[in-house]
């Protein structure tokens, strides 16, 4: 993950990056409190060496819980979140960014 804090706004760009070696995948949705978990709102872009990638703005002094969602089917955490919390769903861990 990447962050870029703008100095005009209280928003920090993050670009997400998932790399190919999460196994094969046609496509990848990033889900968080930041899109009430929706599953189509932000589908990552495939890049030519199989990874993704997505940049989104998240509003600054706050705490963000997301996970990846792979072909519709299997849930992955990013090995480089700034923390890990209790899923509120389910028996796994969340993500957790801080901007």
């Amino acid at each position: 993950m990447k962050k870029r804090y703008l100095k005009t706004k209280p928003v920090c760009k993050v670009t997400f990056d998932l790399p190919a070696s999460i196994g094969p995948a046609r496509q990848v949705s990033l889900t968080g409190d930041f899109n009430d978990w929706n599953v189509e709102s932000t589908p990552m872009k495939r890049r030519k060496d199989g990874s993704f990638t997505v940049t989104v703005d998240l509003q600054r002094d706050a705490e963000y819980q997301f996970k990846y969602l792979i072909d519709g089917q299997r849930w992955e955490n990013d090995k480089e979140a700034d923390k890990y919390i209790p899923a509120a769903v389910g028996d796994g861990e969340n993500s957790v960014i801080v901007v």
